[in-house]
């Protein structure tokens, strides 16, 4: 017997802020409760915002940017991020990405290409335990663009 495939509409997502205060909002699409190693997000950065420094161990994170502008620090390095752009961040690294538009957001599709290798507990798990969030009349049409939705 084989296992069905998932679907996820849009709708049915909810973004989380990993702590109340944050400036960037993630939405879980598939991870580990779905058979997954891997941890993939719509992940989404407010004007001028930015996750704190963090690290994974054992984990590889990859960016794929839908919309917007940023830049993106890892370790001593610092490189310019946009629409287009595929960013790869190394385990261990110590990296954030941070909004650098004044007005518009920052889209991606974030991968955590070994959940469990995040932290303990997962990256999956550490987002859903968040506060949630909402998505907004500026948010819908850009993912659903993305996504290939009309």
């Amino acid at each position: 017997m084989s296992t069905p495939p998932i679907v996820r509409r849009f709708d049915d997502l909810t973004p989380f802020l990993i702590s109340p205060r944050d400036t960037v909002k993630l939405a879980l699409l598939a991870g580990p409760s779905d058979g997954s190693p891997a941890s993939v997000f719509f992940e989404v950065w407010e004007p001028g915002g930015a996750q704190p420094d963090n690290s994974h161990p054992e984990s590889t994170e990859i960016f794929v940017v839908l919309s917007g502008q940023g830049l993106a620090h890892s370790d001593e390095h610092d490189v310019p991020i946009e629409a287009g752009d595929v960013l790869v961040l190394p385990p261990g690294s110590v990296h954030r990405i941070e909004n650098t538009s004044a007005t518009e957001r920052l889209y991606a599709v974030t991968i955590m290409a070994e959940d469990a290798g995040a932290m303990p507990g997962g990256f999956a798990h550490l987002v859903a335990s968040g506060t949630p969030a909402s998505w907004d009349s500026t948010d819908r049409p850009t993912l659903a663009r993305a996504a290939g939705q009309h």
